[in-house]
């Protein structure tokens, strides 16, 4: 093993389809027209020096080490910033550049710190590389001037004003000033790349260097800590932490992030089995070399202190938790399962697979509980997230996925982003989203909050739609009123890819006057203006696209509301090309791949429905058992049935219900009733409070397999280290399954993805091999696309011709009033994730460290309430306290809060409302008041005592006692 290097060709690749041929050096080089001298020439293997110059951005042309000489043309010109022309004769090295090019050398290393033997740069430093490249030996000008790299003068011992301490207030990285060479890379790549503007070049000529904002620390300035500056810097000036206390890695392997659904690649470079730093691949093609700073710095729960490695169990959830072997661990699960079924029927017991393990994971946890446990009672995290999309999707256009990848953003003139904040939410589309904002496409926002799009550095929304929370289906069906009733609907398209009567219908049903946004303002709140503006946008300004997220599909009405999204989409003409399309923003890093392998109660893996004789009987032969025909219990049902006293076990891979799902009381009162909770993690999640049995759990770096991405992309996992509980969470399902009589005997995921292959369509031409060859797949990827299918429904729907579906919009139950006036809808912030397991357990924790209240400063003044003061927040449900957050991002009337903490269980407070059709549970709308507090809540209180007695480890010293 070794380390992967990138070629850095210096400048961004041309689009042109026009070709030059020039020659350099001798050698003939045919390249796109609009290529730079040094691109062409580093694609013929002729590495010119560099140091300003770097692929992930713009040419800049500022360093002058890139020289060259071209016949015919006066001067040494940049080759950066040069393009090739036809015919063109380049020399990269002559005498006169040799010399200019050392002169220039010394510049720089006259002002440089030379501390090589030292440096953590040390092996991995540009500037170094560029001082053996140039052939510089010594430098004449020695460090005794005006430099910036002592702290006193040499001689005098002087106070040196030009020299600065270094900036150590990053958890993840240090700032050195004395060794930057303000080369810019990493000022443009904040900007070109992550979209942010957080640093800047202040001073001027000898005087330049790089500064956070106006002169401020790197952590108290608007940097979000992506790592684009740091992996753009060519010295020791931006250092990760990590790299300075462990030294430089010496092999790597490319992988999968284990956050959010982006799915980015990156290299994990290492020492041993020790993990230096995570770099984005340039390679990976849906990040395309930008990470956030969850993927690239929040790794280290990996190896946190309160990572559980060996199995326990306990007899009663008020025992304290004792330590087994996982023999007798495997044993326990497997016999009480079995007197379960027994005593109470073999639907008495389900499980939730994991949308943050392997898709050969998630596969063999609903083969246990259908083969195994013998019924369909298996549901996944998607249920409580995007099981919207799976079923509006599937009925209006015949799948359950979104449609382009997410290269396509850059080929798009309009974009419609729907309860979703990609910046926060999905940070590294978000930056590739506000990249192609800024080249000029147009945005529009529909959100009860202002999120960062709205209005961000040279980004501003044509069109901010902030309706009340609850009425997104009104929004959308009067956005396509105005697109009917002014005749701005592509007839074409409609004409040639859908069907005629359902149009018709469709037609008459949004026509009607209840539907006008001078109607519909009165339930939104929406200006009828801003709505009528908004889609006429849409529907003439080109090329259009939908994002959305959550904030449509966790309502009462969130099957609906997506199938709204598809007529917009059609009715526009906006599917099947670049550029368009309706693009589920996937929560979490697996939860598209957990919904293809079949972790719905009423599917099995490709949502091919349970009832289909030949689709069971493919699984049947293989499996060796009878399949039942009828769909099983789905979470929220699974629940009731606990309490009722019929459900009694459950297999829990890679879930927290208890802090992710909606109504805690309910939640705890159905794992309480239960007689078996098995629960698989990494840690002592919430749920594991009423587990009797816990599995240790491995980590993405610990494990083989394959992540499905928001873009049905299949990228790889790669193992980069030993688990260190001893197994893959793969292996422990089948230890599991072996110890219930199930006779499997994988010896690596690779042959579970080959028995995914050979029963689901979709996935039949997908494999180990494909996926080492080509990087990354898009499902379908089979005989007809062999290679994937990156833009899907391109000359018809999956289902023959799309299918318009009326909307009508019904108010959900949960109102506001006099008890309850607010109304509270929640969210993700960007350094924390879903329930905040793994980025609680990092040093993410200094930019978010608890849940906050954002509340409008007329509901606060009303209130009596300031900024930062604890409030309670009351719903018909429960009740809890957090602080206040006054601001003007939420309208009056609506208060916004996340969810990561558990200290606040922001989900005590919302209902058992759900959607009509998924159960996907409505958290984006709860009746709320707020008063003000001077404590936790009563629950609150019992919940932490429950909880610190409920991760009670007995030690030998309990035992003695």
């Amino acid at each position: 093993m070794s380390l992967i290097k990138e070629i850095d060709y210096g400048t961004p690749v041309s689009r042109s389809e026009k070709m030059v041929t020039l020659t350099i050096d001798g050698n003939q080089v045919t390249v796109p027209e609009g290529t730079s001298i040094m691109r062409a020439s580093m694609e013929a293997g002729i590495a010119i020096p560099k140091l300003c110059a770097t692929d992930m951005v713009d040419a800049f042309g500022s360093c002058r080490l890139c020289l060259v000489e071209i016949e015919g043309r006066n001067g040494t010109p940049s080759s950066c910033t040069t393009p090739v022309m036809e015919g063109q004769v380049v020399h990269t090295q002559t005498g006169r550049l040799k010399s200019l090019r050392k002169g220039v050398m010394e510049l720089y290393i006259s002002d440089h710190p030379l501390d090589c033997l030292t440096c953590a740069a040390n092996g991995d430093c540009e500037l170094q590389d560029m001082a053996g490249a140039v052939g510089l030996r010594d430098v004449r000008y020695g460090q005794d001037g005006a430099n910036h790299v002592f702290k006193q003068g040499r001689n005098d011992g002087a106070l040196n004003a030009k020299w600065m301490p270094k900036d150590e207030s990053n958890p993840y990285f240090t700032y050195d000033p004395s060794k930057c060479i303000v080369c810019s890379r990493c000022v443009r790549a904040c900007e070109e790349v992550q979209g942010t503007f957080a640093l800047t070049i202040e001073g001027r000529g000898f005087n330049s260097r790089v500064s956070p904002g106006m002169h401020e620390s790197f952590l108290g300035s608007e940097c979000v800590s992506c790592g684009a500056c740091v992996q753009a810097c060519p010295t020791a000036t931006l250092t990760e932490k990590s790299v300075i206390e462990i030294g430089q890695p010496e092999h790597s392997k490319v992988t999968t992030c284990a956050y959010c659904g982006v799915g980015c690649s990156f290299k994990a470079e290492m020492r041993g089995e020790e993990l230096v730093r995570m770099v984005p691949y340039k390679d990976g093609k849906a990040n395309r070399g930008h990470s956030c700073v969850k993927g690239r710095f929040a790794y280290g729960y990996a190896h946190h202190k309160d990572r559980i490695l060996k199995p326990m169990i306990r007899e009663k959830i008020t025992d304290p938790w004792r330590e087994v072997s996982w023999e007798e661990a495997y044993g326990r699960v497997a016999s009480e399962f079995k007197r379960l079924q027994t005593q109470y029927g073999r639907n008495s017991i389900g499980g939730i697979t994991s949308s943050r393990c392997t898709n050969e994971e998630t596969f063999l946890v609903q083969k246990l509980i259908r083969a195994g446990f013998g019924n369909n009672n298996v549901d996944t995290c998607a249920r409580v997230c995007h099981s919207p999309t799976g079923y509006g999707l599937n009925q209006t256009f015949g799948t359950s996925a979104g449609t382009q990848d997410f290269d396509s953003v850059e080929h798009t003139d309009v974009v419609m982003v729907i309860g979703a904040n990609p910046t926060d939410g999905h940070p590294v589309f978000g930056s590739r989203l506000r990249k192609r904002l800024r080249q000029g496409a147009k945005l529009i926002v529909i959100d009860p909050r202002r999120i960062d799009l709205v209005r961000s550095p040279h980004i501003e929304a044509a069109h901010h739609l902030a309706l009340r929370p609850g009425t997104n289906v009104a929004i959308m069906t009067a956005l396509a009123h105005v697109i009917v009733t002014e005749g701005l609907q592509d007839d074409a398209f409609i004409r040639e890819r859908c069907e005629n009567e359902e149009f018709r219908d469709w037609v008459e049903f949004v026509s009607q006057t209840q539907y006008s946004p001078e109607a519909v303002e009165l339930l939104t709140g929406v200006p009828a203006q801003e709505v009528r503006g908004a889609a006429r946008l849409f529907a003439t300004g080109g090329n259009g696209a939908i994002y959305y997220g959550l904030g449509v599909t966790e309502h009462s009405q969130g099957s609906t509301t997506v199938m709204a999204i598809a007529n917009l989409a059609m009715v526009t003409g906006n599917i099947g090309r670049k550029g368009v399309g309706v693009n589920p923003l996937r929560g979490q890093n697996n939860v598209q791949g957990s919904c293809d392998m079949g972790s719905f109660p009423h599917e099995l893996p490709g949502y091919r429905h349970i009832s289909d004789p030949a689709t069971r009987e493919i699984y049947e032969n293989i499996w060796g058992v009878i399949l039942q025909d009828e769909p099983g219990l789905r979470i929220p049902n699974m629940l009731d049935a606990a309490v009722e006293g019929t459900f009694k076990g459950i297999y829990i891979q890679g879930e927290d219900i208890l802090q992710s799902d909606p109504d805690t009381r309910h939640v705890a009162a159905g794992l309480e009733a239960m007689e078996c909770v098995v629960v698989q993690d990494l840690f002592l999640n919430e749920t594991a409070n009423f587990a009797h049995v816990f599995l240790p759990g491995s980590t993405f770096l610990e494990k083989d397999g394959t992540f499905t991405n928001a873009e049905r992309r299949i990228n790889r996992v790669r193992k980069v280290m030993t688990p260190t509980n001893g197994y893959a969470d793969w292996e422990v399902t089948q230890n599991l399954a072996r110890a219930m009589g199930l006779n499997w005997n994988y010896t690596h995921p690779s042959q579970i993805m080959d028995e995914i292959a050979m029963t689901t369509p979709t996935f039949a031409n997908v494999s180990y091999e494909l996926l080492e060859r080509e990087g990354s797949v898009q499902w379908p990827c089979n005989a007809k696309a062999p290679l994937g299918t990156p833009v899907m429904h391109i000359d018809h729907f999956v289902r023959g011709k799309g299918k318009f579906m009326r909307t009508e919009y019904v108010a959900t139950d949960e109102r506001s009033g006099p008890r309850f006036p607010l109304l509270l809808t929640t969210g993700r912030i960007l350094s924390q994730y879903n329930v905040g397991a793994q980025t609680r357990r990092t040093e993410n924790v200094a930019w978010h460290a608890e849940d906050r209240l954002e509340i409008h400063p007329h509901d606060a003044e009303v209130r009596g309430l300031r900024d930062g003061d604890w409030v309670k927040i009351a719903s018909r449900s429960g009740e809890t306290t957090l602080r206040a957050l006054v601001t003007d991002r939420v309208t009056p009337g609506v208060v916004y809060t996340t969810f990561h903490h558990p200290t606040t269980q922001a989900n005590v407070v919302t209902t058992d409302f759900s959607d009509w059709a998924t159960n996907c549970p409505e958290y984006k709308v709860t009746a709320v008041q707020i008063t003000a507090s001077n404590g936790p809540t009563q629950w609150q209180q019992e919940y932490r005592e429950h909880s610190d007695a409920s991760r009670h480890i007995e030690t030998a010293l309990d035992t003695v006692s």
